[in-house]
C-alpha cells in the first residue's frame, strides 16, 4: 500500500521550527532511512497508529519497554489509581521499596538498589560509584555498546551514535576520553591482554551482556566469563548494563541466563512499565558507599516518583506469572524460523541474530559478532527494506543498528503477517 504521510510531514515541518533537529532523540529523525518521520497518534497491544491513519505492527515497542504491549490494561489501572494521589512528592514512598524488593528477587546479584529517571543516569551513577569504591579512574567499555549519552561513554558507542556515523561526540572533553578504553566486543584474548597490563588502573568494566545497540549481537562462549574472571583478579568492578536485557531475555536478565554475577547492574525501560525510570544496584557493601550512608553523591528530584513505581510494580508483577517468557520465546522462535526460510529463498546476503524476544536482520553476510561486522552492513538496502515494510503495515527500527522487539501482545497471526510482508519486501 502507499503510505499516507501528509499529516506526518506537516508535523515534521512544525517540529523542525521548535525542537533541536525536530526530535528529542536522534534516531527518531529517520536520517538513517531517509524521508520524514512517521508521527504516532496512539498505540494498543502490538500496533501503532499514526496521524495519517496508517496502522502498523510495531517491532520497536518503545525500544523494548512495552514487553506487555502498548496501553496494557493492568498497567493503566495501576496508573489511574496512582494519579489522583499526586504525581511527585520529593519524599519517600512505600512503592519504592516494594518495586526494589521485586527487582531483587529476580536479580540475586542486587542486594540494594537506587532508582533514577533514565538508563543514562543509572549508568553514569554506577560508574561514579565504581570509581568511588576503587579509587581508580579508568573504565573499559566495548566498541558498539551504547550505555547512554554521558560524556565518558560516548567513545566508540553504538545506537544513535553509530547510526549517525559519530561514535564520539563533540563536547566530550579529551580528559574523559583518555580515561575510557574501548575494546572489541567478543574479543576475549584482547581484553585479557589489556587487563593483564592495566587491570590495576581500571575502576570498572561495563558491558551489554547481550549487545543490542549495534543491532543484536550475542556474546561468544566464554566472553562474559573472561570479563568476570579478570575483574575479580584485578579488583575492578564488573557492570552489566541490562537496561535493555533486564526482564527482557528472562526474568533474571542476561545474568540469570548466563549464570554470571556482576558487581553492579544497571536497569531501565521495562522496570518503569512505560514511564521514565532507571535503577542501579549491587551488593550491600558497594551500595553503602552512596550518600547519605557513604560519600559518593547522587541525587534526583523525580527519582522513584510514584507514577513510575506504580507502573513498574504492575509490569514486573505480570512478568512473574507463569508462561509469559515461554510465550515470548515461542514468538521469537516462530519469527526466527520464518525469517531464516525467507533468507534462504531470497539469496540475499542477510544474517539473523536472535535472543528470546529480541532480533535483528542484518543486511550483511554473517556471522556478526562485533561492531566491525555490524558496520559492514548495507545500510542503504536496510533503508529500502524499512520503507517497504512500513508500506505493508510493519514498523521497524529506523536504523540498521537498532534491535527489534516482540511483545506478549504479538499473536501468531501477527508474526505470520510480518513474515509475509518481509518476503514481499525482500523480493527485489
Amino acid at each position: 500500500m502507499k503510505l499516507k504521510t501528509s499529516g506526518s510531514k506537516k508535523l515534521w515541518d512544525y517540529s523542525l521550527k521548535h525542537l533541536a533537529g525536530g526530535v528529542n532523540s536522534p534516531v527518531r529523525a529517520f536520517n538513517a532511512v531517509g524521508g520524514s518521520p512517521l508521527f504516532i497518534k496512539s498505540a494498543k497491544g502490538p500496533r501503532l497508529s499514526d496521524v495519517d491513519g496508517n496502522s502498523y505492527l510495531d517491532y520497536v515497542m518503545s525500544w523494548g519497554v512495552m514487553i506487555h504491549g502498548h496501553a496494557d490494561t493492568d498497567i493503566q489501572t495501576a496508573l489511574l489509581a496512582a494519579v489522583p494521589k499526586g504525581t511527585s512528592y520529593g519524599a519517600p514512598t512505600g512503592a519504592e521499596a516494594v518495586l526494589a524488593e521485586m527487582i531483587k528477587k529476580a536479580l540475586p546479584s542486587i542486594e540494594k538498589l537506587r532508582f533514577v529517571s533514565s538508563g543514562t543516569e543509572a549508568v553514569m551513577s554506577a560508574i561514579r560509584l565504581a570509581r568511588g569504591c576503587t579509587g581508580r579512574d579508568k573504565i573499559v567499555k566495548f566498541t558498539g555498546c551504547y550505555h547512554g549519552h554521558a560524556d565518558s561513554l560516548l567513545v566508540k558507542a553504538g545506537s544513535g551514535a553509530a547510526t549517525f556515523g559519530a561514535p564520539s561526540s563533540p563536547g566530550v572533553p579529551a580528559a574523559f576520553a583518555r580515561n575510557t578504553v574501548s575494546l572489541e566486543y567478543n574479543d576475549s584474548e584482547g581484553f585479557l591482554a589489556y587487563m593483564k597490563r592495566n587491570g590495576k588502573e581500571v575502576a570498572c568494566v561495563i558491558v551489554e551482556p547481550i549487545a543490542a545497540n549495534m543491532g543484536l549481537v550475542l556474546p561468544e562462549p566464554g566472553f562474559l566469563q573472561a570479563l568476570r574472571k579478570a575483574c575479580t583478579k584485578s579488583g575492578s568492578l564488573l557492570i552489566f548494563d541490562e537496561v535493555i536485557t533486564g526482564f527482557r531475555v528472562g526474568f533474571g536478565g542476561a545474568q540469570g541466563l548466563y549464570g554470571i554475577k556482576p558487581d553492579l547492574t544497571t536497569l531501565g525501560k521495562i522496570i518503569g512499565g512505560g514511564l521514565p525510570v532507571g535503577a542501579y544496584g549491587g551488593s550491600g557493601k558497594i551500595m553503602s558507599q552512596l550518600s547519605p550512608a557513604g560519600k559518593v553523591y547522587q541525587a534526583g528530584t523525580l527519582s522513584g516518583n510514584p507514577l513510575a513505581m506504580a507502573a513498574g510494580c504492575a509490569a514486573i508483577k505480570k512478568l512473574s506469572k507463569p508462561g509469559v517468557y515461554k510465550k515470548l520465546e515461542a514468538s521469537g522462535q516462530a519469527m526466527e524460523k520464518g525469517l531464516r526460510l525467507i533468507i534462504r529463498k531470497s539469496g540475499l546476503p542477510l544474517t539473523l541474530n536472535r535472543a528470546g524476544s529480541l532480533f535483528t536482520l542484518f543486511f550483511s553476510k554473517g556471522p556478526l559478532k562485533d561492531w566491525t561486522g555490524a558496520a559492514a552492513c548495507d545500510t542503504k538496502l536496510y533503508a529500502k527494506f524499512f520503507w517497504a515494510m512500513a508500506e505493508r503495515g510493519v514498523y521497524l527500527p529506523p536504523s540498521q543498528f537498532e534491535t527489534c522487539f516482540l511483545s506478549a501482545a504479538h499473536s501468531p497471526a501477527d508474526i505470520e503477517a510480518t513474515l509475509k510482508a518481509a518476503e514481499q519486501a525482500l523480493d527485489y
